[in-house]
């Protein structure tokens, strides 16, 4: 086993909290998990709240499925899924359980393990972009859906888990409506960053598919 630090990571009370006060809090906190191969952590520079069924940009907005069951649980959990066919993304539960609110960890800043997740993001062309987007975050720090369930607030030999890290000055978070978003919950201004960080994903407006005639 690969030794590390002790640290203690975020209390589950942390997350147990409403999802739009619990969002912009994540940034600056620690993203650690231990691989086969080693660490890999990262600093949070951007996230994306969703709350769960009052929310129509939420996964869980149509209620509990097999897919989403992790959200509807208590706080504090990864909720780890697949989309179009190619990328995971991760999030972690917010709010008491059964309200299946949760936020989108969408980039942050490789400081340990760079060498790790270049391996597995080998198209990027600075470290900055390593974990640049909810994707590729996902693809740095090889998450999948054997992932899914974990408790962030376990401890830090676990496989994944969210610990204090250096926060913001109160004067560098900013907020704006949601990546790639449309429906009800388009210009909900829920997308939380630390302004002028390069690792910071861009804003992309959703664009509604077109039917096939």
């Amino acid at each position: 086993m690969i030794e590390r630090p002790d640290r203690t990571p975020l209390p589950r009370g942390f997350f147990d909290r409403p999802v739009l006060d619990v969002a912009p809090e994540l940034l600056g906190c620690t993203l650690a998990r231990l691989t086969g191969d080693g660490p890999i952590e990262l600093r949070l520079t951007e996230v994306e709240a969703y709350a769960g069924e009052l929310d129509p940009g939420s996964h869980a907005y149509r209620g509990r499925t097999p897919r989403n069951d992790v959200m509807f649980g208590p706080p504090g959990h990864a909720y780890v899924y697949f989309t179009y066919g190619m990328w995971h993304c991760l999030n972690v539960v917010c709010g008491p359980e059964g309200r299946a609110s949760g936020i989108l960890l969408r980039a942050g800043e490789i400081q340990i393990g760079a060498d790790l997740a270049r391996k597995r993001r080998f198209s990027a062309r600075h470290d900055r972009e390593l974990a640049k987007g909810p994707a590729r975050l996902a693809t740095a720090l090889d998450v999948d859906r054997a992932l899914n369930g974990t408790d962030l607030c376990a401890d830090a030999t676990a496989p994944l888990s969210l610990l204090p890290g250096t926060p913001p000055r109160p004067d560098q978070v900013r907020n704006g409506p949601r990546t790639g978003v449309g429906g009800g919950g388009a210009h909900q201004p829920w997308r939380f960053w630390i302004d002028s960080d390069p690792t910071v994903s861009p804003y992309r407006a959703h664009v509604p598919r077109r039917r096939a005639t």
